[in-house]
């Protein structure tokens, strides 16, 4: 549990114990006067974990009056429409919002990428009710109760990405990163189809600018957890997209296949957190949570559109 800075209100971290590895997949819970807010819902596949979660924090689902997405990413809001069914409203991007009132191109998109492993994964993919749905717009403020969350877009991993900042925390989805609990170490996940460097670090900028005016003082990434150095997470976020450009720039002028690209990425982040100080079992726990096998697909199409020099 966390509590912000003068204590008032808690925030659970609830473990979905993805793929029965604890640490891949947080959802947030945090209780108001008639109920209780989620931050993130997970996948259908972790609906079991989600209600013992709310069981052990004295919750029952249909106590749940809203679910916040940062972004419609199956590991991110699968049980939405699950979860709407139980009477939550689920909160989402505009752009995101037609896909969860009609899943079919996300999820169509979702299984050239996972193929045979999609029910494994992923679960049950309901549709949301359209009255089901809050679409906030940049800058907005939800309120729920007593409780003040601020919706800032921040594109670059998806193109229908926010991060809420509630009191001193930033939950920031995937715009933030994946970093788990146990060591300072951050990756990036850039699964196709709308990975863009440039975008994320304009969105990078836009939470450090929010940082330095002291909206939020911790970071809650969704893989995995609430952490209270934020200075340091916004900095070495900055040196990851670095890091990501610098290997594109030395691979991909070569215009490799997609094999090849899969290979020197795969060899290449193994090499980055051995580097940094991980041993095997985290790096398969960082595997779990931000497989580094979705991000060649994702680096290759960006490169294409973006950077390729076109002929002439």
């Amino acid at each position: 549990m966390a509590q912000n800075k003068n204590g008032e209100t808690p925030i659970h971290t609830l473990d979905l114990n993805f793929m029965d590895t604890p640490g891949a997949i947080a959802s947030y819970l945090i209780p108001h006067e008639h109920g209780a807010v989620l931050v993130e819902c997970g996948p259908g596949s972790t609906v079991p974990a989600l209600k013992n979660n709310l069981q052990a924090h004295g919750f029952k689902v249909t106590d749940i009056t809203d679910v916040l997405l940062t972004h419609i990413h199956l590991d991110h809001g699968g049980a939405a429409g699950w979860l709407a069914r139980q009477g939550a409203r689920i909160h989402v991007h505009p752009v995101g919002a037609p896909h969860l009132i009609d899943p079919e191109k996300l999820l169509s998109s979702a299984a050239r990428i996972y193929g045979d492993l999609m029910q494994k994964l992923w679960g049950e993919f309901l549709p949301v009710p359209p009255e089901k749905l809050a679409v906030p717009q940049d800058g907005d403020v939800i309120e729920i109760g007593k409780l003040r969350f601020r919706a800032v877009d921040t594109p670059g991993h998806a193109y229908h990405h926010y991060v809420y900042i509630f009191e001193d925390i930033c939950f920031t989805g995937d715009v933030g990163g994946v970093r788990l609990d146990s060591v300072r170490h951050l990756r990036l996940p850039t699964p196709p189809p709308e990975f863009h460097l440039e975008i994320w670090r304009e969105s990078l900028n836009r939470l450090m600018g929010e940082f330095s005016h002291g909206a939020f003082q911790r970071i809650a990434p969704t893989h995995f957890g609430v952490f209270s150095d934020a200075a340091w997470h916004l900095a070495e976020l900055h040196k990851a997209l670095d890091d990501i450009e610098a290997w594109m720039e030395a691979v991909m002028p070569a215009d490799p296949s997609i094999e090849t690209i899969h290979q020197e990425f795969m060899s290449w982040t193994e090499q980055r957190s051995l580097n940094q100080g991980l041993d095997p079992n985290l790096i398969r726990a960082y595997e779990l949570a931000n497989p580094s096998w979705m991000s060649p697909p994702g680096i290759e199409r960006y490169w294409r559109k973006n950077r390729k020099p076109t002929d002439g």
